[in-house]
């Protein structure tokens, strides 16, 4: 008599299963392989890992995903950027006045040493606004294109005395 365990079907069952189990085992190495190459800079804990997914079916795969490095390599190269850039921004220096070189801050609307119109401020809000804006970002009200009085005066001043002699000259014209 013939059994249902030795029939053509399920061998042929036991065929499929069997490349099924091979082909997931191959899949889960490469899958380690790749995945290490993109977490981990040295080639020797990538050989390593790689192994370990090939060498232990099923299990290396899973060993790897709880010792893996958190972070991809290019993660962690992005973050490194942004805190460089962040670090940069921290160690900028306080603004100075473009005439008498003073610290100033940036809600400045003139210089307090020299007088000097730094910004021009929103007729709404009274905000002090930066000269490139085109808007005051607090109550979205659009600004007129007015430069600056002496359209020169963001411009770097190497002589202090004939920067404040030409100011002290326009002031005292009569309008």
């Amino acid at each position: 008599m013939h059994s249902a365990l030795h029939s053509s079907a399920a061998a042929v069952t036991a065929d499929v299963l069997i490349l099924f189990a091979v082909v997931l085992w191959l899949g889960l190495g490469f899958r380690v392989h790749r995945d290490a190459r993109r977490r981990i800079d040295d080639g020797l804990l990538v050989g390593l890992s790689t192994t370990l997914g090939f060498a232990l079916p099923y299990i290396g795969p899973v060993v790897y995903l709880l010792f893996r490095p958190p972070e991809t390599l290019a993660d962690a190269h992005a973050r490194e950027v942004e805190m460089r850039a962040l670090r940069g921004r921290l160690l900028q220096a306080a603004p100075h006045c473009p005439v008498c070189l003073s610290e100033v801050e940036s809600n400045y609307l003139v210089c307090p040493v020299c007088t000097t119109r730094l910004r021009q401020q929103c007729s709404h809000c009274n905000a002090a606004l930066d000269p490139l804006w085109q808007a005051c970002p607090y109550c979205a009200t659009p600004l007129a294109t007015v430069p600056l009085e002496g359209s020169s005066a963001l411009d770097f001043v190497t002589d202090l005395d004939a920067a404040l002699s030409a100011e002290t000259n326009q002031l005292a014209r009569p309008a």
